[in-house]
């Protein structure tokens, strides 16, 4: 492992603990602390909430359940591997989607922001579903193609937030409702961008070692 892997895989995780670390304040669950100041024409139709702590609690958990997944030693244990891996789809398809569809719904940014978490939300569950399926029908490759897609996907959770901090403390006095379609879409489409890239070398290593171990046709 690189240096610079290294490097990336540490940030990330730090950037997962503080998102994590951010739902805390939410164990009280009052409805008018923190972000939810700014959904109390969400809270008062009695759904919001409900989908609100679906998503938070679900989302920080396949967070760090995923993120282990990509650990070597994690995935030489089998047994650790596979409950992870239940966690994860779990979570994503009981919990942080469902959530995050409903709460779509009640973000007022616009159209095209509408469109984008919608998308993203639809592509997380069915690639989520899809390495569930690949799995279960021993498709080992498939698989973890599968899933570095749906994580990059999860992870938008972390990048969105990032960007949000990015644009607020460096926005220069752009105003942040013109950034946010922008912010919406940066927050999950590179991600996805960097798990084809991931997956493209993957198969590229996958047809080498098919063809290595065929056996090449004689010509006279």
């Amino acid at each position: 492992m690189s240096i610079a892997y290294k490097v990336i895989r540490y940030f990330a995780f730090i950037l997962i603990l503080i998102l994590c670390m951010g739902t805390l304040q939410y164990l009280s669950f009052k409805p008018d602390i923190a972000f939810l100041k700014l959904k109390q024409f969400a809270v008062r139709t009695g759904i919001y909430l409900p989908a609100f702590y679906a998503h938070i609690f679900g989302a920080s958990t396949i967070l760090i359940a995923g993120f282990l997944q990509f650990s070597k030693k994690i995935q030489a244990n089998k047994q650790l591997h596979h409950l992870l891996g239940k966690v994860y789809v779990f979570g994503v398809l009981c919990f942080a989607a469902p959530g995050a569809y409903v709460m779509t719904f009640f973000i007022h940014r616009g159209t095209g922001v509408f469109i984008s978490f919608l998308v993203q939300n639809t592509l997380w569950i069915i690639f989520t579903l899809l390495a569930f399926l690949y799995i279960k029908d021993r498709r080992v490759d498939a698989h973890v193609m599968m899933m570095r897609r749906s994580y990059s996907l999860a992870f938008a959770a972390v990048t969105l937030r990032f960007y949000i901090w990015v644009l607020t403390v460096f926005g220069h006095g752009v105003a942040f409702e013109n950034n946010y379609v922008i912010i919406a879409l940066l927050s999950w489409i590179p991600n996805l961008l960097v798990a084809e890239c991931i997956n493209y070398g993957h198969r590229k290593n996958l047809g080498a070692r098919n063809l290595k171990g065929k056996t090449l046709p004689l010509y006279k």
